[in-house]
């Protein structure tokens, strides 16, 4: 497929194809179906331009958002400065963290044992301070923990801004991985970066051009055992 004009909306830049950048790609289905994290087979020595990032943003905020408030932020990390603090926040986070959650975590899942491989995760947590880009998607203001509709808007106006980008970011032929583990730290991370208490972190989003990153769709249960049709639990033979 020859890549789409500017004036259609297309993310990828006009002559752009997906040997020049990879794993760009203007096929929203299988864009959407092989998002995955890339924490491997990273380059971390290619800038990735301002420009690319902005673009992406800019069709992640085509998102839902409650009462329109738009109250999504990106935070968006180039300097070494920062990106250090950050990562060093992050594996602080990191340590420990099976310990400090155990109770939280399914029963089930609480003496797995990790794979003899070493986990992909491990090697994000020791080179996120090399990764070109951090992006911090916040939200301005703080969810009501006393009320479940209202987390539900609160996290529904700006995570969905946050997979957007992420799949931007995948169309442009960009790695990103999606983590949430840098909130643990989120206090230290607000002073580190000036972030106002009454602004909420979310999703943080490393970022990098890939060395021939293989992306495909993951393993996944049969699309008729995650969804009902009219009832809980109802088929959709029993709809028809």
């Amino acid at each position: 497929m020859p890549p789409m004009s500017p004036g259609t909306g297309s993310l990828m830049r006009e002559g752009t194809g997906p040997t020049d950048d990879g794993t760009a790609s203007n096929d929203f289905f299988e864009v959407v179906t092989t998002a995955r994290s890339v924490r491997r087979r990273i380059d971390f020595d290619r800038p990735i331009e301002p420009e690319v990032i902005e673009r992406c943003i800019e069709a992640a905020i085509q998102a839902p958002t409650g009462m329109n408030r738009e109250a999504w932020r990106f935070l968006v990390l180039t300097e070494p400065e920062p990106k250090t603090r950050i990562a060093e926040l992050y594996r602080s986070g990191f340590d420990g963290l099976a310990t400090r959650f155990r109770d939280q975590i399914p029963p089930e899942m609480r003496d797995q044992q990790f794979p003899n491989e070493r986990p992909t995760y491990v090697g994000l947590a020791e080179n996120l301070h090399r990764m070109p880009i951090l992006i911090l998607v916040c939200s301005e203001g703080r969810p009501d923990s006393d009320n479940a509709a209202m987390q539900v808007a609160f996290y529904g106006s700006v995570l969905p801004a946050a997979w957007s980008l992420m799949l931007a970011l995948r169309a442009s032929g960009l790695g990103a991985t999606w983590t949430t583990l840098l909130v643990t730290e989120e206090e230290r991370v607000a002073e580190a970066l000036g972030i106002p208490p009454d602004v909420t972190q979310t999703i943080l989003l490393p970022v990098a051009y890939t060395l021939g990153a293989v992306l495909k769709p993951a393993k996944r249960k049969p699309v008729s055992e995650v969804t009902y049709w009219n009832r809980w639990m109802g088929g959709r033979e029993s709809s028809e």
